[in-house]
C-alpha cells in the first residue's frame, strides 16, 4: 500500500509523498509570466484571508466548484472549494495518504470520486494550519454530478454543520426549460435569505449587482483567452490554461480575477504581435483534450505531446467557467448554472459543443481523458467519440485516468495512444497536402 495514515492534523500540505516515496529532483523553470505570479498570489490570499477571517470568529464555507458564487461573494463570506485543492494535492503527488485513509480507516469504496476521498480524508486528519480552514457551512450544487451531494452530506454529519443546496435539474432538452428556470430561482431567493441569517452577513442587492457585474467581465475575459488559442500556430500552451482554470473556481467574482485574466489576454496579444508563443517546441498537430486533466501525470502528459509537436489547444472546460448571464437577473442566472457543466445536459449539447470547438480551434486530434473518478462524464464519453469524429472527421484516441488518484493511469498506455494517434494525424495531413 502507499503512504502511511497519520493523525489528525499530521497531514502537511507541503509534504511530497509521491509514489515511489522520494522526492522528484529539481528541474530548471522558465521564467514565470506576470500573470501567473498573480495567480500564486491570489491563491496564497484567498487561504490566508479565509484564516484570519475564521480566527474572527466569521463563519467561512466550503463549496462545490460550480455553485453560484455570487451570493456568498456579495455578503462578504469567505469560501474554499475542495475539488481544487483535491486537484493540487494530486498534482504535487501527495494524494496517497488521502486516498488511503479513505479506502482504509474511512471504509469508502474506492470507486467514488478520487476528489471526494482526497476531501473525505483530509477533512478527518486535518487541522486549520493547511490550505483548506475547517468550514461553518457547506455549499453545493448538483449540476456537476449528483455524487457532490452524497460527499457533502456526508461532511455534513460528520463535521456537523449545515449545508446549502442549489438543486439543478438534467436538462433532457438543448434548453433549460421555463419551469426549471423558475424551480431553480426559487432555491436562489430563498439561499440568500437562508445564508444570510446563518452568517449574519446583511444582503447588499447593489453589491450582489457588482458581483454580478465582476463575474461577467471575467467570464468574457476568460473566454477570449482561450479562443485566442484558435490562432495557428497557438500563442500560447494550452496545459497553462488548467492552472489559470483555478482563477474561475474560486475567485469567479472577483476584481483581483479581472486584473489576472487582463493580464493573460496581454500576454498573449503580446505573443500574437512577436509571433511568439509558450508553447516550447514548434507546433506540428493541434488537438482538443476533452475530461478533467490528469493531475498526478499533467507533466508527463505535456511532455509526451510535446516529443510529437502536439499542443492542446481547446478543452471542453471552457463553458463551464464561462456562466452566461445579464447583470441583476436571478432568472438568467438560474438558466446558467443549470446549462454550463457538461454533465447536467444531454448527449447532443455536449457533442454538438464538442463539435463546434474542434472546428473552430482547426483541431488535427482528439484526446478524451476516460476519467474513472467521473462516471457520469465517462458514460457520455464513449459514445461521444464516435459521432464526435464522424461530425468532425477528426481521429480520436482515448486513454484510461483519474483525476487524481495516479493508480488508475498507466504511462505506457498513453504513451502508445498517442503515438498511433501522431500516425493517424499523420496521414490524415499528408491525404489532405496532397489532395
Amino acid at each position: 500500500m502507499g503512504g502511511q495514515i497519520r493523525r489528525k492534523g499530521d497531514l502537511s500540505m507541503s509534504e511530497n509523498n509521491n509514489k515511489t516515496g522520494q522526492a522528484a529532483p529539481a528541474k530548471p523553470k522558465r521564467p514565470k509570466a506576470k500573470s501567473m505570479i498573480m495567480l500564486g498570489e491570489q491563491t496564497a490570499a484567498l487561504a490566508e484571508n479565509t484564516r484570519l477571517a475564521k480566527e474572527r470568529g466569521e463563519k467561512i464555507g466550503w463549496s462545490t466548484s460550480i455553485f453560484p458564487q455570487e451570493i456568498p461573494e456579495a455578503l462578504g463570506l469567505y469560501i474554499q472549494y475542495p475539488e481544487n485543492v483535491g486537484a493540487g494535492v494530486a498534482a504535487r503527488k501527495q494524494a496517497d495518504p488521502y486516498l488511503q485513509m479513505a479506502e482504509g480507516p474511512l471504509e469508502y469504496n474506492n470507486d467514488i470520486c478520487s476528489y471526494a476521498k482526497i476531501n473525505l480524508a483530509y477533512a478527518e486528519a486535518m487541522s486549520d494550519s493547511g490550505a483548506l480552514v475547517m468550514p461553518d457551512f457547506l455549499l453545493v450544487a448538483n449540476n456537476i454530478c449528483n455524487q457532490v451531494t452524497k460527499w457533502f452530506e456526508n461532511l455534513s454529519k460528520t463535521l456537523n454543520i449545515p449545508l446549502f443546496m442549489i438543486d439543478t435539474c438534467y436538462n433532457s432538452e438543448d434548453y433549460v426549460t421555463e419551469s426549471r428556470v423558475k424551480y431553480i430561482r426559487s432555491q436562489l431567493d430563498q439561499c440568500i435569505k437562508d445564508l444570510s441569517e446563518f452568517t449574519g452577513k446583511k444582503w447588499d442587492e447593489k453589491r450582489f449587482i457588482e458581483v454580478m457585474d465582476i463575474s461577467a467581465k471575467n467570464k468574457e475575459l476568460w473566454i477570449r483567452a482561450n479562443e485566442l488559442l484558435a490562432n495557428d500556430p497557438a500563442p500560447m500552451n494550452g496545459f497553462e490554461l488548467f492552472n489559470y482554470m483555478s482563477t474561475m473556481v474560486c475567485n469567479r467574482g472577483k476584481a483581483s480575477t479581472t486584473e489576472i485574466l487582463t493580464q493573460l489576454n496581454q500576454e498573449i496579444d503580446e505573443h500574437l504581435k512577436n509571433g511568439t508563443s509558450t508553447y516550447p517546441v514548434e507546433q506540428q498537430y493541434r488537438v482538443f483534450w476533452d475530461g478533467i486533466a490528469c493531475w498526478p501525470y499533467l507533466g508527463h502528459n505535456l511532455r509526451t505531446l510535446k516529443q510529437y509537436g502536439i499542443n492542446m489547444v481547446g478543452s471542453g472546460y471552457v463553458k463551464a467557467w464561462a456562466l452566461d448571464y445579464e447583470s441583476n437577473d436571478l432568472d438568467g442566472m438560474a438558466k446558467a448554472y443549470s446549462y454550463c457543466p457538461a454533465n447536467n445536459n444531454n448527449m447532443s449539447t455536449f457533442i454538438k459543443r464538442r463539435a463546434d470547438a474542434i472546428k473552430q480551434f482547426k483541431c488535427d486530434g482528439v484526446i478524451f481523458h476516460i476519467n474513472r473518478a467521473c462516471k457520469v462524464m465517462d458514460c457520455q464519453q464513449l459514445e461521444a467519440h464516435r459521432r464526435i469524429s464522424e461530425i468532425t472527421g477528426v481521429p480520436y484516441v482515448g486513454f484510461d485516468g483519474d483525476q487524481a488518484d495516479y493508480r488508475n493511469f498507466s504511462e505506457a498506455q498513453f504513451e502508445t495512444r498517442i503515438q498511433g494517434l501522431v500516425e493517424v494525424m499523420k496521414a490524415r495531413k499528408e491525404a489532405q497536402q496532397n489532395g
